[in-house]
């Protein structure tokens, strides 16, 4: 059956190239995908904050993850038809120069790497094959079951192609980077409550990664443990990695990758299990950031200044009624030094109706779901149904909405702010453009008035370059692709009608 399979979608993957355009989704059920794609038209109205302004929309992918690179002004987005690159020199119009047709489901959270070598700095994406993969870059090793992660060489923009693949022993739902400027190990998302194992992979050899085992001296591969099972792996510019999921979050101390040592968790709270703080893990918390985190001070008052707030997505997707779908929350980190299992305490948190940027949508997807920080205390982040969210996190004890854009047929998946860049290279700092990855719409560009920048809501300047809009039919993935998607998502969605053991 598993042979039947995967003739079936390398079969559907060169079809693709043949078929019309089709809008394509991957959440839901299929009832949830025909009527966004009976609906098209209704994404061009918009409810917007007068803080935000809409520069453009590139549609023309089935877009669910993107990440940018920090020694090129480049963005590199994975989504159901393809691995796309843009050059994002000027954040108000990026410019698609690479595209790698590929059929993936899932990879919602593509994560860039770096690497210096002897010819210079080696760039690539590491692509996390949640159910099925195929691509006619590499057409003889088609993916049906996941379980595996593969590496795409974006070394050449104009040119990704795939690199290499090896499997994993877990779910590789999500894989992370341990040092992005330095990948030369990264996390995958690991399994589920009953089996909280997750794998560490070597990619030392990019042309030939491996998964690391725990124990080699044991018979059989040994993944690792983690008290807070697995869904995400985020790394802070202090080495703590911290990985959240049904269990809540745990941070970890990295600085020996294949050897990591616990530090502390949520506790009862984040596994949602102390009745104090009811709704803080319906299902799972999702994904994590540290602000400042090198300037963390054990035991101080929680302040962003401190280094000892964790930003934190709480995801439901299933959940349909927005005061519960899943929220955004604030945590405060206590302490560690690993002597007190529990130091991670909640603060504050939202779920989409508690921000009042009306309406909200009914019957549809509206939790939280991945975010990015803006230093000075902002954070972009997709709300599915619910649009792109700016939160005012500057008080974490009191976060509130800043900001917000929401369309009539919309799925955000995730919001970033584009990075400021100096001679091609990623600094710390971050424009007031924010891209938004949408599955219905594809991606949005907006500008956000920030406090302080006195710029409003304007994009940086820039040489005169033709708008996104103007250049939609120039950067159009092939139609066929987008077809080809439609159908996987189609065949994929009976699948995804029941809770799978990692989360979407």
């Amino acid at each position: 059956m598993r042979r039947q399979l995967i003739v079936l979608l390398t079969a559907l993957l060169l079809a693709a190239l043949a078929l019309p355009a089709t809008p394509a989704a991957a959440h839901g059920d299929r009832e949830r995908i025909e009527r966004m794609a009976a609906s098209r038209d209704a994404t061009d109205q918009s409810l917007q904050s007068g803080n935000i302004a809409h520069l453009g929309v590139e549609p023309s992918q089935v877009g669910i993850s993107g990440c940018f690179l920090r020694t090129a002004p480049l963005f590199v987005t994975s989504g159901l038809d393809s691995i796309r690159v843009f050059n994002v020199a000027d954040p108000a119009n990026p410019r698609l120069v690479g595209v790698l047709p590929n059929l993936l489901f899932e990879n919602e959270a593509m994560n860039c790497g770096e690497r210096r070598t002897k010819k210079g700095v080696r760039r690539f994406v590491l692509i996390g094959v949640d159910l099925v993969q195929a691509s006619l870059d590499d057409i003889q090793h088609a993916n049906v079951g996941g379980g595996e992660l593969v590496v795409v060489d974006v070394t050449r923009a104009s040119n990704p192609r795939i690199l290499s693949r090896t499997p994993g022993s877990t779910s590789t739902h999500t894989v992370a980077c341990v040092d992005e400027r330095n990948c030369t190990y990264a996390y995958s998302a690991g399994n589920n409550e009953s089996d909280p194992h997750f794998s560490i992979f070597d990619l030392r050899r990019l042309d030939r990664p491996r998964e690391v085992d725990r124990r080699p001296r044991k018979e059989g591969l040994q993944s690792f443990v983690s008290p807070t099972a697995g869904h995400k792996w985020n790394f802070d510019a202090a080495g703590i990695g911290t990985h959240t999921g049904w269990g809540g979050a745990s941070m970890w101390n990295v600085d020996k990758p294949t050897k990591p040592r616990l530090l502390t968790t949520t506790g009862a709270a984040g596994r949602g299990e102390n009745p104090k703080f009811k709704g803080w893990n319906d299902f799972i918390l999702h994904n994590a950031f540290r602000p400042n985190a090198e300037a963390f001070k054990a035991r101080s008052k929680p302040s962003l200044d401190n280094g000892n707030i964790l930003l934190v997505t709480e995801e439901d997707y299933e959940q349909t009624d927005c005061t519960q779908a899943g929220s955004f929350q604030t945590w405060w980190v206590k302490r560690l030094d690993g002597k007190k299992k529990n130091a991670i305490k909640p603060l504050d948190k939202v779920e989409i109706s508690d921000l009042g940027t009306f309406p909200l949508p009914v019957g549809a997807f509206c939790s939280s779901h991945w975010f990015d920080y803006r230093p000075g205390g902002l954070v972009a982040t997709g709300f599915y149904g619910g649009g792109t969210q700016i939160l005012d996190v500057r008080d974490p004890r009191d976060i509130r909405t800043y900001a917000h854009s929401v369309w009539g047929l919309s799925e955000v998946w995730d919001a970033m702010w584009v990075p400021v860049y100096k001679n091609r290279r990623a600094t710390s700092a971050r424009t007031n453009v924010v891209y938004s990855i949408d599955l219905v719409r594809g991606l949005d560009v907006y500008a956000v008035d920030v406090p302080g920048d006195g710029r409003g809501a304007l994009p940086p300047p820039s040489a005169s370059d033709p708008t996104v809009r103007e250049r939609i039919s120039a950067s159009a993935v092939p139609t066929g692709l987008v077809g080809g998607a439609f159908l996987l998502a189609l065949a994929l969605a009976a699948l995804r009608r029941r809770r799978v053991h990692h989360a979407v």
